[in-house]
């Protein structure tokens, strides 16, 4: 399967945060999003896994009880249901990848 950002629909979150649906296979899926400087994606838990890796600017990231700073070329992962924050640092650009699929986004349909 081969994804085409540019021709993919944005998702506006709301407080900055644009998020674009990548896609999925049998056991995972991705994200793509742009968030704003000081948008924030507030403390929440999931119960699947997530990677994710900064392609422009960076996060103030709380995973757990730990709170670090991430620039572009950085990556995390977070265990299932542990709690998880986000604060853009600059104009932010990154991609997550969640497992098993992530089906609780607001524009997919159940």
């Amino acid at each position: 399967m081969f994804i085409y950002r540019g021709k993919l629909e944005k998702h506006d979150m709301g407080g900055g945060v644009i998020r674009q649906y990548l896609g999925e296979c049998t056991k995972m899926n991705a994200q793509h999003w742009d968030m704003a400087d000081g948008s924030i994606v507030k403390l929440h838990t999931h119960p699947q896994e997530q990677f994710g890796y900064v392609i422009s600017g960076g996060f103030k990231m709380t995973i757990g009880k730990e709170t670090k700073n991430l620039g572009p070329g950085d990556a995390y992962f977070i265990p299932p249901d542990v709690p998880h924050e986000f604060i853009a640092v600059g104009q932010t650009e990154a991609i997550d990848i969640f497992s098993p699929i992530k089906t609780d986004f607001p524009w997919m349909k159940p």
